[in-house]
């Protein structure tokens, strides 16, 4: 054979392979799918590159070496005791000075312990820099050794968190910006204040309307995530991550004038992984006698028929979301039809309400997306006078003994 028709043959078997090799690649990469192992690493540990935020900027890997456990405990950090070597673990048992000592807070940090905090620190033992991750906001532990330090619970908002205080500790902030974050209180945060590009805190509304941190376990067939349906969960992870958290990527929404491009992308690779994590959060089951039976299976057929609470509240999600013209399209609500306040609505990209999925509430009061109402007998009562149910005393009390069992 003629040396070019040799080459020829080769070149031609060298493309089939590599042709062979990609088909194969892709056919396996889509047969296994998003990967929820990897998605909880990202959840846990990935801070999307916000160091750029949270040590560039906001500088805060100068002020947490200053900051002892038990200030960090206060503000609502929490710590994995899973992370922790037995020694620590005495130290911390027995009082004393671990946790008034700054210098603990650091070697938390070096031991990757503080939940949704990741810091590097060198041999010197100094902390270089800080980044946050997922779960800052949305995992709590269970206080198995002391309050705030236990197992972690993925997916429970931690509303003891304050975001505003601790991030007022910022030298690079203003003294007006830090008095509007201060004013937020534990469990609550603002994502529509601010969002940062990178270099940047771009103004996006004043004054600041905080919202309580939503839980984000059982999601699954809700379809969307956010309290105004602006897109699915996906898209929420992407505007946090990268508008919010300060993670590297880009994020565009023509609907609420939001551009953000940078590369490389460290967040819309991970996205599919971190979905498929979330949605294998379970909600969590009530405590046992943490309500009363019988009243409660009162309260399920108030709920399905006189109060009529499943006209919104339907199916095995609790939601009518997923009722629009298409899958696509979320059915929502306007702020006068359920009562409820209008402003932070029209700062979103749909200007309306979704029905909220109901999901563990005996675990996450207050309810609504401010917070007004603080316990379930008050989310009972503002329904009933909103709608004219005229409950009795004993029907509310039935009501608020089915929605502890959600």
């Amino acid at each position: 054979m003629p040396i070019n028709a040799r080459r020829a043959t080769y070149a031609h078997a060298i493309a089939v392979g590599l042709f062979a090799l990609t088909f194969i690649f892709q056919v396996t990469t889509r047969a296994q799918g998003p990967d929820a192992r990897k998605g909880r690493e990202i959840f846990r540990f990935d801070t999307f590159g916000d160091e750029q935020l949270w040590t560039t900027v906001l500088r805060m890997h100068e002020v947490i070496p200053t900051i002892d456990p038990v200030t960090a405990l206060g503000v609502g950090l929490k710590v994995d005791v899973e992370a922790l070597p037995r020694e620590v673990i005495d130290a911390i048992l027995a009082g004393g000075p671990a946790l008034t000592n700054p210098a603990v807070t650091v070697g938390l940090l070096k031991l990757n312990a503080v939940v949704g905090v990741k810091g590097q620190v060198n041999d010197d033992g100094e902390l270089t820099s800080i980044g946050i991750t997922c779960a800052l906001c949305h995992s709590t532990v269970d206080d198995s050794l002391t309050p705030g330090i236990g197992r972690r619970l993925d997916g429970w908002a931690n509303r003891d968190l304050n975001v505003g205080a601790i991030v007022g500790l910022s030298p690079s902030l203003d003294e007006a910006l830090k008095t509007e974050f201060s004013s937020w209180g534990p469990g609550k945060y603002d994502p529509r204040h601010h969002a940062f590009d990178g270099m940047n805190l771009i103004p996006l509304n004043s004054p600041s309307l905080p919202i309580v941190i939503p839980s984000i376990y059982g999601l699954r067939n809700v379809g969307f995530e956010t309290f105004t349906g602006d897109g699915p969960i996906s898209y929420w992870n992407a505007y946090v991550g990268i508008g919010q958290m300060g993670g590297k990527g880009t994020f565009t929404d023509p609907r609420i004038g939001l551009v953000i491009h940078q590369s490389p992308d460290l967040v819309t690779p991970k996205l599919e992984d971190l979905l498929a994590y979330q949605l294998s959060l379970r909600t969590p089951e009530p405590p046992r006698d943490s309500f009363d039976r019988q009243a409660a299976n009162r309260g399920r057929r108030l709920f399905r028929n006189e109060a009529g609470c499943a006209t919104c509240h339907q199916g095995p999600t609790f939601t009518d979301v997923l009722n629009g013209a298409s899958r696509q399209v979320p059915l929502l609500h306007d702020a006068n039809e359920i009562g409820t306040e209008p402003e932070y609505a029209s700062r979103s990209a749909t200007k309306r309400y979704r029905t909220t999925p109901l999901r563990g509430l005996w675990q996450h009061p207050p309810y609504f997306h401010d917070g007004s109402a603080r316990d379930l007998p008050a989310v009972v009562e503002h329904y009933d006078q909103r709608f004219g149910l005229h409950l009795d005393a004993q029907q509310k009390s039935d009501l608020v003994e089915y929605l502890k069992t959600l």
